[in-house]
């Protein structure tokens, strides 16, 4: 299961790379409980998220810093600490200034999260921001096997869209406590829509009208396919089978310009070039048609394949497409679901962040999975179909250009995306809850010994944890790096330290977590509360507090380990979102005899090696497992 709160930015005048806070789309996976209820009827009682007290918020953050800082930064951090919170000062007017907006919206959080991570982030969203899932190969080769496949996907998608729309889909359930559910009627008929200084999402399905077709991209060409008839009925799999092999029979000319190719480029050249081309009407009807569609539909070509199990050229085909080369064009990806098809049996999704988190996206995920194992029903085709629109696009010698820098831009990104996936299989969950281990901290202390062994010295880490218990609730950050954890990673290999300290440190590190992750889950997140100070000081236009201006506030964000935990009940895997002011970012899924974990980052500066991190992982959970076998502990 996946959820994440991504990076925040915030601004004082022009945004600094330490004031981003990045987070993922992923999240450490809870037992939900389906219930029988019309999911929206629980909205009306879900508690708005809380604003945290603010001497709580001070002494977390204090906590926060005490492993990554220097002595003396420590002690000036604390001053200043001590000097925001006094009666009546600086911290107590930011404090009431954010209760008040919380009173006026059902989710401080998810504003600040949606505003400053998505709607101002000027990055490309390839690779930085989307979510991509991986999910398990199928057993086709051909063009036949692929478009039969695409056809089953889109009817399973409109079996749950019926579900969303009537209301039927099981209400969510944790502890005896309802989950927010909002996030899926958001998945459907939703686009980003790229903007000068911001961006905006359009949510269709919600406007009067919903529509009907969905846009299918095949040879980095666009096509309206409409998948209702008349009646209001959906299409077979059979007719969609026919619409699919009318498209691919009918895209031989190849000088078309890749126009989906401009989605990749950062938000800033895209919103340009949007612009220009909304300027001609042809161009303006095509684009309202990409983003008024249920889903985009990507028939791929395949790209070249590796022989490990978890082969990583699926991980790149669903995250970026492969390259200019290949399949990078054939997408859009402002658009809130793409589903990946591709001719060797490789498919997955991807999807905008912004419309839901992991935990939704992945429960989505494993229903159109198992869909795909159903036996097909099958059905005369007798009705008359409507052939699928291509759509043109009038593309000007500057757009042109702009082009061929996109292809340049995502080809160099990829260049730089590095990517590593494990296959853990000497021991799972299982074995560490006979040990009375929590899987989750265990591996995060992996992690962070990990790191430590590579790089001599303790980073600021963090998981992310859900929120949907509250109204709107999104994802948080769970700050993983603490005293104990930092006690445990340096004693570990320290050859004077006795097994049974170094097992007593573990589960010192491995308490403080679960606490850390129930404080975080009952709406005690110490990130999302110190950024909406500092931007309250920026709102209300307060002289910026000295503990805003402090090395220690940089370095506080800055997160060289974000990780969540993505476990799929259909083995399939997601990618964690990477940036180039950060460092490492994992997934890693949690099954009873095996791990799955994935490691990806920005290699611009060649400085990262997801190989050698994903390596010392692995010898980290087998150095641990030794200690537990080779100490006896107190049952």
């Amino acid at each position: 299961m996946l959820r994440i709160f991504s990076r925040i930015m915030v601004k004082v005048g022009k945004m600094n790379p330490s004031d981003k806070v990045r987070s993922y789309q992923l999240v450490k996976p809870v037992q939900v409980i389906l219930i029988s209820d019309r999911y929206l009827n629980q909205q009306k009682g879900l508690p708005r998220v809380p604003v945290p007290p603010l001497r709580k918020t001070c002494e977390g953050y204090l906590s926060a810093l005490e492993p990554i800082i220097e002595e003396d930064e420590l002690k000036r951090a604390k001053q200043l600490v001590e000097a925001f919170m006094k009666r009546g000062g600086v911290g107590e007017e930011l404090q009431r200034s954010l209760e008040r907006k919380a009173c006026n919206t059902d989710n401080w959080m998810a504003d600040l999260w949606g505003k400053l991570e998505y709607f101002e982030n000027r990055s490309p969203v390839v690779i930085n921001t989307n979510l991509p899932i991986v999910c398990p190969r199928l057993d086709f080769r051909d063009k036949q096997g692929q478009i039969r496949c695409a056809a089953k996907l889109i009817v399973a998608l409109l079996e749950f869209k019926t579900t969303i729309e009537n209301e039927t889909l099981p209400a969510e359930n944790l502890g005896g406590k309802p989950l927010c559910m909002e996030q899926y009627s958001q998945l459907l008929s939703t686009c980003r829509i790229p903007g000068l200084e911001r961006d905006s999402v359009v949510f269709h399905a919600k406007i009067g009208n919903p529509p009907k077709h969905i846009t299918v991209v095949y040879n980095s060409q666009f096509f309206v396919v409409e998948v209702y008839h008349n009646d209001g009925t959906p299409l077979t799999v059979d007719q969609l089978c026919v619409q699919m092999e009318s498209i691919c029979t009918s895209t031989s000319e190849t000088n078309m310009e890749p126009v989906g190719i401009l989605t990749t480029l950062n938000r800033d050249s895209w919103s340009k070039a949007y612009l220009s081309l909304m300027k001609d009407q042809t161009n303006k009807e095509s684009l309202s048609a990409i983003e008024r569609s249920i889903f985009t539909l990507c028939l791929d070509r395949a790209i070249p394949r590796e022989s490990d199990k978890y082969c990583t050229c699926d991980f790149h085909l669903i995250t970026h497409g492969g390259g200019s080369q290949w399949n990078s064009a054939n997408r859009w990806f402002d658009k809130s679901l793409q589903i990946i098809v591709a001719e060797d049996g490789s498919w997955g999704l991807n999807l905008i962040h912004i419309v839901a988190d992991g935990t939704v996206i992945m429960a989505f995920t494993d229903y159109l999975v198992a869909s795909m194992k159903k036996p097909e029903m099958m059905q005369a085709s007798i009705l008359p179909l409507p052939m699928p629109q291509k759509l043109h696009f009038r593309v000007t010698p500057d757009i042109k250009e702009i082009i061929e820098q996109a292809k340049r831009s995502m080809d160099r990104n990829i260049q730089n995306f590095d990517l590593s996936v494990l296959v853990f299989d000497h021991f799972g969950k299982n074995y560490l809850k006979a040990h009375n281990m929590s899987p989750d901290a265990f591996i995060q202390m992996a992690i962070q010994l990990a790191y430590y062994r590579m790089n001599k010295q303790v980073c600021a880490s963090y998981e992310a944890v859900s929120q949907r218990m509250f109204r709107h609730g999104r994802v948080s950050l769970l700050l993983s790096t603490t005293s104990v954890s930092a006690a445990f990673v340096k004693a570990f290999d320290d050859p004077e330290k006795q097994n049974t300290e170094k097992i007593d440190l573990l589960e010192k590190a491995i308490k403080t977590h679960k606490e850390n992750i129930k404080a975080v889950i009952g709406g005690h997140d110490i990130v999302a509360h110190i950024i909406a100070l500092r931007l309250q000081a920026v709102e209300n236009k307060i002289p910026m507090p000295d503990i805003f201006r402090d090395i220690s506030y940089k370095k506080f964000l800055n997160y060289q380990l974000t990780t969540s935990q993505v476990t799929s009940n259909t083995g399939s895997v997601a990618v964690h979102q990477v940036d180039e002011c950060f460092g490492y970012s994992s997934c890693y899924s949690v099954y009873n005899s095996h791990f799955v974990i994935e490691m990806a980052a920005s290699n611009t500066h060649k400085r990262r090696n997801t190989r050698h991190l994903i390596q010392n992982m692995k010898d980290a959970l087998l150095d641990m497992r030794a200690l537990l076998e080779q100490t006896p502990r107190a049952t």
